[in-house]
């Protein structure tokens, strides 16, 4: 840890509890690796995502963002990971995600997905400082790089790796005095929250469909349904084939778009 990052790690333990903390974590993080845009959510299952800071670009569409907030984060990888007892660590996107979720329309969309709303229009790559705070809920805190930029590197990793432990405890304390002081985080947790995923498909498909839609829309193939249900793949084929002739559509895309689309008169 050079010098200024020592400093940054003052600046850090003096804003504990303080709305300033998730600034001056930024700082330090780009006093040891460099990206273009980052952000801190505190993730809860079946409770609504709580920004912590704000470290996107002013480019960004704050529809999209808006987008998320109110329901696109139940597609990113990072929420399924925190609200599922994911250990804590430095994580790279990729490899927390399902193994179509690259291929998948949330991670192209400029309606919902912040990172690829920006002037830039390319995520290059995102990962994640995951601080679980209970088995259902953690904090994390990501760093974005955008078009014109290279992957993160493994001595990139390896150079936070290296100072995990500090902003792990840090981060754990800077939660509990908040929640010592009475300041909200947001920790009601909704009725169904999760149920709400699929409200927009208005009782046209059945539970089991349901699920599976869910699945599809996060970014899991029918090779990775079929293994998570415990069912054959020629059972998830046929459970889609219904599920698009139920709704009126004809593919995934089509799927995301009904989502996005109840995602919009949420937010109007």
């Amino acid at each position: 840890m050079n010098n200024k990052s020592i400093t940054y790690v003052a600046a850090l333990i003096d804003s504990l509890g303080l709305d300033s903390f998730g600034e001056n974590l930024n700082k330090l993080m780009q006093s040891v690796i460099s990206y273009e845009m980052s952000c801190m959510f505190f993730f809860k299952y079946n409770s609504p995502p709580v920004m912590l800071f704000d470290g996107y670009s002013e480019s960004i569409s704050r529809k999209a963002l808006s987008s998320y907030l109110k329901g696109g984060y139940l597609l990113d990888p990072f929420y399924v990971a925190c609200s599922s007892n994911h250990p804590p660590g430095v994580w790279r996107m990729e490899d927390l995600a399902p193994d179509s979720f690259f291929s998948s329309e949330f991670i192209v969309s400029k309606d919902i997905h912040p990172c690829v709303s920006c002037e830039n229009n390319l995520l290059v790559e995102e990962i994640g400082l995951i601080s679980p705070i209970t088995t259902e809920a953690s904090i994390v805190f990501s760093m974005m790089r955008t078009q014109g930029s290279e992957a993160f590197h493994s001595s990139e990793i390896g150079r936070i790796n290296e100072i995990f432990s500090i902003i792990n405890s840090l981060i754990k304390r800077h939660v509990d005095l908040i929640l010592s002081s009475k300041k909200s985080l947001n920790l009601k947790i909704e009725d169904d929250i999760e149920d709400q995923f699929i409200d927009f498909f208005n009782k046209k498909i059945t539970p089991t469909q349901s699920q599976i839609a869910k699945l599809i829309l996060r970014g899991h193939s029918v090779k990775s349904i079929a293994y998570l249900l415990k069912i054959k793949e020629s059972t998830v084929k046929l459970h889609k084939s219904n599920i698009y002739n139920r709704l009126d559509i004809l593919n995934q895309a089509d799927l995301f778009r009904m989502f996005i689309d109840f995602l919009s008169k949420k937010i109007s």
